[in-house]
């Protein structure tokens, strides 16, 4: 159900994008008294704003709605951990360092850290 509201709402919103882009500002009515043209739409020289603000209206209040929808339905999900905090914190205490095997291997006893790899890797003899 969320992910068929996710796309409605990708939808909606590509929509009002072009619906938005599609309009013309409030300048371009002066360029058509000037004989630029742009008096000759589709739907008429006055029907267009009408239109296309009420659709962009219609489509804006629509995309508010999904907004809306799926924020509810991400914070009243069912499952386990709602977030990576709550994962982390139900996660057991880590075992301490004095029951690890590697610290009784270290040679160094004020060290709790094992020794590096390299410390311990065999020379090469050199050819």
């Amino acid at each position: 159900m969320q992910s068929l509201m996710l796309v409605v709402h990708v939808a909606l919103a590509i929509a009002v994008i072009g619906l938005v882009l599609i309009q013309h500002g409030k300048g371009a009515d002066a360029g058509a008294a000037f004989g630029s043209g742009a008096s000759g739409t589709v739907f008429g020289s006055r029907g267009s704003a009408s239109f296309l603000t009420r659709m962009t209206t219609l489509l804006a209040s629509l995309f508010f709605v999904t907004s809306l929808v799926l924020f509810y339905m991400a914070a009243h999900r069912d499952g386990g951990g709602s977030s990576v905090t709550d994962s982390i914190l139900s996660v057991p205490a880590a075992v301490s360092s004095d029951d690890t095997p590697a610290a009784a291997d270290a040679t160094n006893g004020d060290s709790d850290m094992p020794q590096s790899a390299t410390d311990d890797a065999p020379a090469v003899p050199a050819q």
